[in-house]
């Protein structure tokens, strides 16, 4: 496994966009699959997104789908582009590995966090 090292949150607007990236400090993220899993106050950790490690498919959360998109830019990152951005995407998001809907919460880096301004 590598580190995973997150960046891209910020405070955003109503219907605003932010675009996370997830890189890794070491080897590659091409012998992975990788996702992202959010943690907001008072709420359980939700997973995301997640790319697996060859043919590229993908999985969303209900919450994600139609909004964001995960993407492989090159072999040591894996972005997230989350469009029209509500309250309820307001957290600390995470990247990981996963495997289809399941993510390893526990592997993690610092996070990085999204604020919806209201």
């Amino acid at each position: 496994q590598v580190q995973l090292v997150e960046s891209g949150g910020g405070l955003v607007q109503p219907g605003g966009s932010l675009r996370l990236s997830c890189r890794s400090s070491g080897g590659t993220l091409e012998d992975y699959a990788i996702g992202w899993f959010r943690q907001a106050p008072g709420k359980e950790r939700e997973g995301v997104s997640c790319i697996d490690k060859y043919e590229g498919s993908t999985f969303y959360a209900d919450s994600a789908k139609g909004r964001f998109t995960i993407s492989r830019d090159n072999s040591k990152l894996v972005t997230l582009q989350m469009n029209t951005l509500t309250p309820g995407d307001t957290g600390r998001y995470y990247c990981t590995y996963c495997c289809g809907s399941h993510f390893d919460f526990d592997t993690r880096g610092q996070g990085t966090q999204v604020t919806h301004s209201t």
